[in-house]
């Protein structure tokens, strides 16, 4: 792969500075931020969703959105983070996209062939995502985005910076955040704390 000249100082760029020249038709940039934050928002909607092609259309969707603001002449603040208000619109998408699956999963009903120890390992790794992804549904957004960054193996100060807390709160507010998920996961499955 070759890089060009033009390639490297758009690298160079800080998240905004590329914002600026999208908004006045470079196209490039774009294609440099899409590149520079793909990945991640991508792996945040893979771990809400669990499904890799719905995971990438989100993910198209979450930066379809930010060139659409910028096209609107409603760019992000110089002192927004990018990374940030990407992480946000995808865990929004994630949420509802699960909130429509969780709908049409409560009007389905699956027959699944129960003799196969397979396919019953399969149908119980299947159950026990489905009921993470419910009980991160149910918790507040900031402590679903915090618990799935960490597990991602964000740093404390990326975790503050796209949540907009202190960095010195994170630890705390991974603590409440893993405490009530635990609590919600329970609720989802039924069992109790003193069963797994």
């Amino acid at each position: 792969m070759i890089i060009s000249s033009q390639d490297n100082e758009l690298a160079a760029l800080s998240d905004y500075s590329l914002l600026a020249r999208v908004a006045h038709g470079d196209t490039s940039a774009f294609d440099a931020l899409f590149h520079r934050h793909y990945d991640r928002v991508y792996g945040v909607l893979f771990r809400l969703v669990g499904e890799r092609a719905e995971a990438e259309d989100l993910a198209q969707e979450a930066f379809l959105k930010l060139y659409k603001r910028v096209d609107r002449g409603r760019p992000l603040a110089m002192d927004e983070n990018v990374g940030g208000w990407l992480y946000r619109v995808a865990m929004n998408l994630g949420y509802n996209a699960l909130r429509g699956r969780r709908r049409m999963d409560e009007r389905n009903v699956h027959l699944v062939p129960g003799d196969e120890a397979g396919v019953e390992q399969e149908v119980g790794r299947r159950e026990e995502q489905i009921a993470v992804r419910r009980a991160l549904v149910r918790l507040p957004e900031r402590q679903a985005l915090l618990l799935i960054l960490r597990q991602m193996d964000f740093s404390y100060a990326e975790c503050a910076a796209i949540c907009e807390v202190a960095p010195s709160s994170v630890g705390t507010l991974l603590a409440r955040a893993a405490e009530a998920f635990r609590r919600e996961y329970q609720s989802v499955t039924g069992k109790g704390g003193d069963e797994q």
